[in-house]
C-alpha cells in the first residue's frame, strides 16, 4: 500500500511538471512574437512616422504567428498522446485468440 501512494506520489509530481512545463511553452510562444514584433513596429513607427500602423502590423503578425505555433505544439501533443495510447492499447491486446466468444443463438432483440 505505502508503495502504491508513493508511486502515485511520483505521478502527480512528473504531471504537475508536465503542465507546468506546457504552460512555459505556451506562455513563451505567445510573448516573445509579441513582444518582438510590437517592439519593432514602434521603432519603425517612430523612424518613418507612421504611428500606429506599424505597431499594429507587427502585433498582428505575432498574434499569427502565435497561433499557427500552438496550432503546430498542440498537433505534436496530441499525436504523441495517439503514439502513447495505441502502445498501450497493444501491450493490452492479446495476441493469439484461439477460442470464439461464445453467442447465444436463441437470442432475440425486444425489438423485433
Amino acid at each position: 500500500m505505502e508503495n502504491y501512494t508513493q508511486q502515485s506520489k511520483k505521478k502527480n509530481k512528473k504531471d504537475t511538471w508536465s503542465a507546468l512545463s506546457l504552460a512555459w511553452q505556451l506562455g513563451y510562444t505567445i510573448a516573445i512574437p509579441l513582444v518582438i514584433l510590437a517592439l519593432t513596429g514602434r521603432l519603425l513607427d517612430k523612424r518613418f512616422g507612421t504611428s500606429p500602423w506599424l505597431l499594429l502590423v507587427g502585433i498582428f503578425l505575432s498574434l499569427i504567428i502565435s497561433t499557427l505555433a500552438i496550432y503546430y505544439k498542440t498537433i505534436k501533443i496530441l499525436s504523441e498522446a495517439e503514439n502513447k495510447i495505441n502502445k498501450i492499447d497493444k501491450k493490452e491486446k492479446p495476441k493469439n485468440r484461439t477460442s470464439k466468444p461464445e453467442t447465444n443463438s436463441n437470442y432475440q432483440s425486444p425489438l423485433v
